[in-house]
């Protein structure tokens, strides 16, 4: 056969990926976060977006065109509310001891120290200054008169009490303590490095050369720090925070200090290792165990309060008047985001050349995909959501023991997606339930099969049963897996031995012969 060049034409299908379909998959798999901070880098580059102020009354004029949605509720008893430089890479810093002192002043080292589319989601409210009944909240309640304060803006950021933490309280004895502004300087550099349990990285070369001093002086500068309250902070290790705490109490005598030398033979609960070593007896190194355990782990844990946030849901659930699960989105985590079809207008009626309608045609198209990938996004949350409540109702009415084994291909099947579309809607997405926040993966679990042979047990369900054991059993007779495992098949749960064993290392419980120890001291205390 003659190899010649030949034309052929050829038709087939193939899916194909369009800048329009990848920005609405993008969109959908962001959290809440993440898609506000998208949609402000659009607002900044698209002239053809706007804000939808609520101060301005945009979502106001949103309601006057689209109108309000109403909430209903389905067969199944769920209702959809829709309204609801890095300085390592730069090289070292002058040398400190190479700078006069009058160039270190105190606020240096203080220096030291970010076409329209049906977008709306969210109810009608009335404020509370407008609401009947109410008084003003700049007058007196019950009495008419002014509050007796300069600004009528009161909130709650401004009645909090303001604790010091670690930082500053280092800081002030820094100031105190260290007369030589190198000195101070070192410290202020060495604090900047704690972690979170106010302890130092063992890298005192590497903290010399960055500020371009000599080791030695370092280590000097640190030893005269570690002797800050709270006791054993600057501390390069556990047992050398205990050390440090252990020597202010005058209580790191050379038993003591050999113990902490052999920490792996605590570990291990090696008393008698731990008494030939130390040269003492069996009851004194229980003794020196109840003196370590009864020492700070975390040094800085007392000034540093840490307010935990929980996650902004994206979807809220409660009751209906009939008893009835009501599922809305949070209109609070919704971008509300417009075309400005007035400012095209005028921008049209004034382009000149082909590049410039080209712009402006682009623009307009892009943010009207935006706008409508916000509202596909919207709807796609709530739909899934909507399902997940169908299909736990059990666990929102009795519990974490009724919550049923679900997998993605059980969501997707019912609203008829993708099982991918519904693994990017419930990635990062919360829902808030009377029960608590949850992650909509939370409801996803696998199934673990009752010798009945029956109903099959979520693998969350079989993980709180496990949990209860344990915190109920006796501190004579300690649960081993085995145990476990009989308890579990006598209450009609078939489980193996690795698999329960997997389950209580997930959840941090110690295995049987730790708790036996750790009871036995705790007991022994007592």
């Amino acid at each position: 056969m003659a190899l010649t060049p030949r034309l052929e034409l050829r038709q087939g299908q193939s899916l194909v990926m369009t800048p329009q379909l990848q920005q609405a998959i993008k969109l959908l798999q962001l959290s809440s976060i993440e898609l506000r901070e998208y949609v402000e880098d659009e607002l900044s580059e698209n002239p053809m977006l706007e804000r939808a102020e609520d101060e301005t009354g945009g979502d106001d004029r949103l309601a006057e065109e689209h109108g309000a949605e109403e909430s209903h509720e389905d067969e199944n008893g769920v209702g959809d509310l829709s309204t609801a430089d890095d300085p390592e890479e730069n090289g070292p810093l002058m040398g400190l001891e190479q700078m006069n002192a009058e160039e270190i002043s105190s606020e240096s080292v203080n220096s030291l120290d970010m076409e329209e589319y049906d977008n709306i989601w969210e109810r009608d409210a009335t404020p509370v200054s407008e609401a009947p009944g109410m008084p003003d909240p700049a007058t007196d309640w019950g009495t008419g008169g002014t509050l007796g304060f300069e600004s009528p803006d009161i909130g709650l950021e401004n009645i909090l009490s303001s604790g010091v933490s670690l930082r500053d309280h280092l800081l002030n004895q820094i100031q105190i303590e260290l007369a030589n502004p190198v000195d101070r300087m070192i410290a202020v550099y060495l604090t900047d490095q704690l972690d979170d349990c106010g302890r130092l990285p063992d890298e005192l070369e590497a903290a010399s050369h960055r500020l371009g001093c000599e080791a030695t002086r370092v280590a000097d500068v640190l030893h005269r720090i570690q002797q800050f309250d709270p006791p054993g902070i600057f501390a390069r290790s556990l047992e050398e925070g205990w050390a440090i705490q252990l020597r202010e109490k005058n209580r790191l005598d050379p038993a003591m200090a050999t113990l902490l030398d052999n920490i792996e033979l605590l570990r291990q609960h090696d008393h008698k290792s731990l008494a030939k070593i130390c040269h003492v007896e069996l009851e004194d190194v229980q003794d020196m165990i109840n003196e370590i355990s009864a020492l700070a782990h975390n040094p800085g844990e007392l000034y540093d309060d840490v307010i935990v946030e929980p996650a902004i849901p994206d979807v809220s659930m409660r009751r209906g008047s009939e008893g009835k699960w009501i599922v809305e989105l949070n209109s609070n985590t919704l971008p509300k985001v417009l075309v400005n079809q007035v400012y095209f207008s005028e921008v049209s009626r004034n382009v000149r050349t082909k590049e410039e309608k080209q712009y402006v045609t682009d623009k307009l198209q892009t943010a009207n995909w935006l706008v409508k990938s916000l509202h596909q996004r919207a709807t796609t949350i709530l739909k899934v959501a909507t399902e997940i409540v169908i299909q736990q109702a059990a666990f929102f009415d009795h519990g974490v023991e009724h919550l049923k084994p679900l997998v993605l291909r059980d969501i997707a099947d019912e609203i008829e997606m993708h099982e991918s579309t519904v693994s990017r809607v419930t990635s990062n997405k919360f829902i808030d339930t009377p029960r608590g926040i949850f992650e909509l993966k939370y409801f996803f679990t696998t199934a673990i099969n009752t010798t009945s042979g029956r109903n099959s047990l979520s693998s969350e369900a079989v993980r709180h049963k496990i949990k209860i054991l344990i915190d109920n059993e006796i501190p004579d007779r300690i649960l081993s897996d085995d145990k476990l495992v009989s308890l579990l098949k006598a209450d009609g749960v078939a489980i193996a031995r690795r698999t329960v064993a997997k389950y209580r290392e997930a959840m941090k419980i110690p295995s049987s012969v730790q708790r036996r120890r750790e009871k036995k001291r705790v007991a022994a205390l007592a």
